[in-house]
């Protein structure tokens, strides 16, 4: 048995972390954060030694990693070989190995078997993505102590999306949170708090916590409580004997069903838009090229066309990129035309030196053109009758005084059935619900019998679906954008813009948003940030670290949502906004998550998350 001042020292020796300073300029971006906390710490303790090493890891710390480096980036720092901690590997004793695993009894498990009875490495490096229990440290110890140089907790258990996006990669905590069935809802927001908590540790932030009000949910109210008490336990924990403020940012937590509306309708922004109408897996976008061969890409953030392309309006998309092509051929003295996706063949064969540029111009031709043609096909018809029903009004600012007349030719039209089905849902959303008789009469007409819970389900969310005809409710009041330039298939804004503004502006009402804990003073919207940078040289990047606002939508967010981050820190400038959830939703990935709502568990699942339960 280790004594208790030895088991202290264990502990403080795993938090001996370093503090992330808030990265700065080109380097604000999620991703960069992420690498270099993973530089900072699993990096920067390997290379004191100069021997080539293993990395191992879990598959969550795997899409971590490739979320945010490249094997190049590894081999520079002498890791010489990335393996699966799960499978069979053959021993290198002469070798030291870094684990970079998650802190479950599965990883322990199989650390332990690499070094018990006999090891397969010379020493090992472990760093845990999150806090360990003491059992499982415990076990390592009992079996492994010898092996063990390093074991460090480094909090990052969150997956960086994006420049300003987050998600805790668990698209099953919408079951887990809002089926009637679930066994799991307090494990899975407890597990959602810890991932929240280690994303204010990376950016090191301790922000005041907020939440949407909702007298029919609970689960924001909860999971800002469960966030608070664990962050004020880790920022005391953290620090020996000096505790630490809170920053200046602001965590708000919502419910999906704040906004039923923005991840149903069809978006015409480009990102958006070609996540909704082309099937994009794991943002490989799959084409097939001129001469028939098959082609992917990947959408991401390598891709700088992609991030200048990504939250404009199709119809800009489709302007520019032939527009870009142009120049390039323009600059090789190419004959002028038509801009097509067999010019741009003839024209990569003619000119090596430009073929990547080409490349990269040419997926975005083909994906343009794909959501094009889906447009002109059956969407473009589809959008005015979903904008009219989603803002009240028609372009004109008229009043749709009877949403039925909106929807009805939506109905006679041969559209897809999912098409109909986020129709129907918008006139319901638009009126707040509908009356028993009025919902079986439009189910017969879209045909869904079988399927009603498509629509039904969304009561689990806490929106209205069926109301009695004397229930009145108020919708919640949106901000006044009639001034603003929009398109008129694009006119309608996602709810959580007005969230993001208003809590930028200082206006949110704490009645609607309650502080679970108070942010300091300062946080006095951008004005007041700005105000206080003045003094300073006012550099982009400064300006960018004036504060943060962080939100958090339980139940996914939609593409248009993450659009909404960007704008309003491109708006705002003092102030970044950044978003996260569980996972990114598509139109059809959501219906299919509601519709899964009211499926009984199979009988094996539910013995099997007992006896989790029982092991926890």
């Amino acid at each position: 048995m280790t004594s208790e001042s030895e088991d202290t020292r264990d502990r403080k020796r795993r938090r001996g972390k370093k503090r992330n300073k808030m990265a700065t300029g080109s380097d604000h971006g999620l991703k960069r954060i992420v690498w270099k906390r993973i530089r900072d710490t699993i990096i920067a303790d390997c290379r004191k030694s100069e021997v080539w090493k293993i990395l191992i890891l879990d598959p969550f710390t795997t899409k971590i990693l490739s979320s945010c480096c490249k094997m190049s980036d590894l081999m520079s720092e002498k890791i010489t070989i990335v393996e699966d901690l799960y499978k069979s590997r053959e021993p290198v004793p002469e070798m030291k190995a870094i684990y970079f695993i998650t802190p479950t009894a599965k990883c322990v498990d199989a650390f332990i078997a690499d070094f018990k009875p006999k090891p397969k490495y010379k020493a090992a490096y472990v760093y845990f993505t999150d806090y360990c229990p003491d059992d499982l440290f415990n076990n390592m110890k009992l079996y492994c102590a010898k092996y063990i140089r390093v074991c460090k907790e480094i909090n990052i258990s969150f997956m960086p999306q994006e420049a300003q996006v987050f998600t805790c990669d668990n698209p099953g905590a919408f079951q887990s949170i809002y089926s009637p069935n679930s066994q799991d809802k307090k494990k899975t927001l407890e597990t959602l708090a810890d991932q929240l908590v280690t994303l204010c540790a990376t950016l090191d932030e301790y922000p005041g916590v907020r939440y949407k009000k909702d007298s029919n949910m609970e689960n924001a109210k909860s999971l800002a409580e469960l966030v608070d008490t664990k962050l004020a336990r880790h920022y005391e924990l953290d620090d020996s004997g000096k505790k630490k403020g809170k920053t200046q940012a602001q965590l708000l937590i919502v419910e999906r069903g704040f906004d039923p509306v923005s991840p149903i309708l069809h978006e015409l922004t480009y990102q958006a838009m070609s996540y909704d109408l082309i099937d994009i897996q794991n943002d490989t976008y799959k084409y097939k090229s001129k001469d028939g061969s098959e082609k992917q890409a990947l959408l991401n953030e390598d891709d700088m066309l992609w991030i200048k392309l990504r939250h404009k309006h199709i119809a800009e998309v489709s302007e520019l990129i032939p527009k870009m092509v142009k120049e390039i051929s323009a600059s090789k003295k190419q004959p002028d035309g038509k801009i097509s996706i067999s010019n741009l063949a003839q024209l990569m064969k003619k000119m090596p030196s430009f073929r990547k540029q080409l490349t990269e111009k040419a997926v975005h031709l083909q994906l343009a053109e794909d959501c094009m043609k889906q447009f002109s096909n059956h969407v473009e018809k589809l959008c005015k009758a979903e904008q009219d029903l989603a803002m009240g009004s028609d372009v004109e600012g008229v009043k749709v005084k009877d949403p039925m007349r909106t929807l009805l030719p939506v109905l006679l039209h041969p559209y897809s059935t999912h098409d109909k089905i986020r129709a129907v849902l918008l006139y319901i959303f638009s009126l707040n619900g509908t009356t028993d008789e009025n919902l079986n009469k439009l189910i017969q007409h879209v045909k869904i019998e079988d399927e009603r819970e498509f629509i039904l389900n969304w009561k689990e969310l806490g929106v209205p679906i069926i109301t009695s005809p004397s229930f009145f409710s108020r919708k919640p009041s949106r901000r006044d954008r009639s001034q603003e330039q929009t398109y008129n298939l694009s006119r309608w804004t996602p709810g959580i813009k007005d969230v993001m503004e208003d809590a930028v502006e200082n206006k949110l009402d704490t009645k609607e948003w309650p502080h679970q804990s108070e942010c300091p003073a300062a946080w006095n919207g951008s004005g007041a940030v700005s105000a206080r940078q003045k003094h300073k040289a006012s550099a982009q990047d400064e300006r960018r670290s004036g504060s943060r606002l962080i939100i958090f939508v339980i139940g996914g967010i939609s593409y248009s949502e993450m659009r909404s981050a960007y704008e309003v820190t491109q708006a705002v400038k003092s102030c970044q906004v950044i978003i996260g959830s569980s996972h990114i939703l598509t139109p059809t990935s959501l219906l299919d998550d509601i519709k899964a709502l009211s499926k009984r568990p199979m009988e094996t699942f539910t013995i099997e998350e007992k006896g989790n339960a029982y092991e926890a």
